[in-house]
């Protein structure tokens, strides 16, 4: 069976299949001879890149036999699983800075760089993309709840003063809490109340009212292979996430990088980069409702769902993270907000649109660069 699924796995997905057969068991014998740590630190990204494909497609493929209820919820559940993982071997390891800048990063990333790309990347090939302005327009919405979200906890530090550090976690427990409660009220509108407006092109009216009138059918054949296949990736994606982060520190200092920017941009790229390759790719073939989806959605899970389930699995430790982000974190993903909300809500993309949000992004890495970490 393990035979049959790996030459399935290679067929399907060559490059990806040989980079994780190569990889892995290179960063695992990395880590068992004490390498130094930036060769274990690249190893591990370099293994971390295929399994995260494996991963969304096994994802996508149980979603599509699941039928449209079950399977958008699963779609909902793992579409950043593997920053998921990565941020919990970090946040076990006490590295809570290290976790709040890799989802301040994923968000950067999500807004401005992979939306960016798939704007350039569909705008050089056709002059104007169209897409829903609605789920766009949730997105934006939703995000911007996210970042008041960060903002209120920061504020609160501000006024209240050091020694407040009970307070702190207490309300941003309440503040996670209800910021799960919004990703599940956004899972009901998009994939019940009012899914014809999420999935089907707005362009396909007759489309869409079939798809309303439609009964869900289950496609039962064919769930095992993309299960096991989805298992094995949570697993090595686990396994090299452990050697990521316990380099990281130490590869930082050898790169001469701050843990700040390791976490905001190169930990953020590694754990969605998959995900990010596969918006711009969609962007190409003007099927921008899915890269535009792909890209706002993937922000509104980090900050909506992500960022929330990891401060609850922070008092699993014996001291629980806060919500608490430093002032330039919160002031980029304000920016970055405010910026991806006014480029998309018109439900249509340029190619100069995504080179300014692309131009965003350098600024806000350049500057996280040089700040002290």
């Amino acid at each position: 069976m393990i035979q049959s699924l790996s030459k399935r796995i290679l067929q399907d997905k060559p490059i990806a299949g040989i980079l994780t057969i190569i990889m892995c068991p290179l960063a695992i014998s990395l880590q068992i001879i004490h390498a130094s740590a930036a060769l274990r630190f690249v190893a591990a990204c370099a293994a971390i890149i295929p399994l995260s494909s494996f991963l969304g497609d096994a994802t996508e493929k149980l979603a599509d036999r699941l039928g449209h209820g079950i399977g958008g919820l699963l779609n909902a559940t793992f579409g950043n699983a593997a920053e998921l993982i990565v941020s919990l071997a970090a946040l076990f390891k006490g590295l809570d800075n290290v976790v709040k800048a890799s989802l301040t990063g994923s968000i950067l990333g999500n807004l401005l760089l992979v939306l960016g790309a798939s704007f350039l990347a569909g705008g050089i090939k056709y002059p104007v993309q169209n897409f829903q302005r609605t789920p766009a327009r949730v997105a934006g919405t939703m995000m911007a709840l996210a970042a008041i979200g960060l903002i209120v906890p920061a504020l609160f530090h501000f006024l209240v003063g050091e020694n407040s550090a009970p307070l702190e976690h207490r309300l941003s427990a309440m503040v996670a809490g209800l910021l799960i409660i919004t990703y599940i009220l956004g899972l009901i509108f998009s994939l019940l109340t009012h899914r014809t407006q999420f999935f089907v092109k707005s362009a396909d009216p007759a489309t869409k009212q079939s798809l309303h009138n439609q009964t869900e059918v289950k496609k039962p054949a064919g769930v095992k292979r993309p299960l096991l296949v989805l298992i094995a990736a949570t697993v090595g994606i686990a396994i090299m996430s452990e050697i990521l982060v316990g380099a990281i520190g130490e590869a930082g200092t050898s790169l001469g990088l701050t843990s700040l920017f390791m976490g905001v941009v190169v930990v953020a790229i590694v754990g969605n980069a998959a995900e990010h390759a596969t918006a711009v790719f969609m962007a190409r073939k003007n099927q921008m409702d899915l890269a535009v989806g792909i890209a706002l959605g993937s922000a509104t899970q980090i900050a909506l769902f992500v960022a929330p389930v990891l401060v609850f699995a922070s008092y699993l430790r014996p001291h629980p993270m806060d919500l608490l982000f430093s002032t330039f974190e919160v002031a980029s993903v304000i920016l970055s907000v405010l910026v991806a909300r006014m480029v998309a809500e018109d439900g249509e993309s340029t190619w100069l649109e995504g080179a300014m949000l692309l131009m965003l992004y350098a600024i806000l890495a350049i500057a996280f660069f040089e700040l002290p970490g």
